[in-house]
């Protein structure tokens, strides 16, 4: 194949493959940006800490599940740490800090706030490539989802919960039904994340899989298409 030849067939390729990552970069930014949520409500969350204090293996040997909170607020720099320990973008790639099968991504991040340092009450959504929150609902909806979660009083009592949710579709268009075994998969790292990082913050918390998922989404207003899978509240 001649020179010219070679360059009028490498031309279409060149524009196929840019194509394809940029509908690929789109999906992965916009992934959760269709969402209802309360216009100029964002938070812009504190830059993420990279080193901490604590090693893995003291955080692994301290880790445990804790179902009795205290009054007190937890911080807004606390709550960062602990949505991008669960979520956070890692490189330049934009890989996570809990793996994901196929990179599809099908774990959604929210939080319900009652008690945390400069924030109002409500639900909140995480944005991992921004790093920010954006308001769902306002309002304290811990009661709700207390009895949502079948009268489980220190989900109430925390200051804040965070609850994670799927998006099967994500995932099972790439890898069929087993695509469901690897969104739960996915959802047990990030929950561990969740539980060192918080071990590290001097945070306790404990991951509730009994609810009614029908009424969790209502609580939450969480779109038709997901399914949530873990609450975790958090507080000290």
């Amino acid at each position: 194949m001649d020179e010219e030849k070679y360059i009028k067939f490498l031309i279409p390729l060149v524009f196929i493959s840019i194509v394809f990552i940029g509908i690929t970069v789109s999906l992965q930014e916009g992934e959760n940006q269709n969402k209802t949520h309360l216009a100029g409500h964002e938070v812009i969350l504190p830059d993420p800490q990279k080193e901490g204090s604590l090693s893995l293996e003291e955080t692994l040997m301290s880790r445990r599940s804790v179902r009795d909170f205290a009054e007190n607020k937890v911080t807004l720099e606390e709550v960062s740490q602990l949505l991008w320990a669960a979520q956070g973008i890692t490189d330049e790639n934009r890989k996570r800090t809990a793996p994901s099968a196929g990179a599809t991504y099908p774990l959604e991040v929210y939080i319900a706030v009652k008690n945390v340092e400069g924030m109002e009450e409500g639900v909140y959504l995480y944005h991992p490539q921004r790093h920010i929150l954006t308001k769902v609902s306002s309002g304290d909806v811990s009661a709700k989802l207390k009895e949502a979660a079948l009268g489980q009083t220190f989900i109430e009592e925390a200051p804040f919960n965070i609850i994670i949710s799927a998006i099967y579709k994500r995932t099972t268009d790439t890898y069929g039904e087993r695509g469901e075994r690897y969104v739960h998969m996915e959802a047990g790292h990030v929950s561990q994340n969740i539980y060192l990082q918080g071990e590290a913050l001097g945070l306790k918390i404990v991951a509730v899989g009994a609810f009614n998922d029908k009424q969790v989404a209502s609580v939450l207003n969480i779109p038709r298409n997901e399914e949530p899978l873990y609450i975790m509240p958090v507080g000290k």
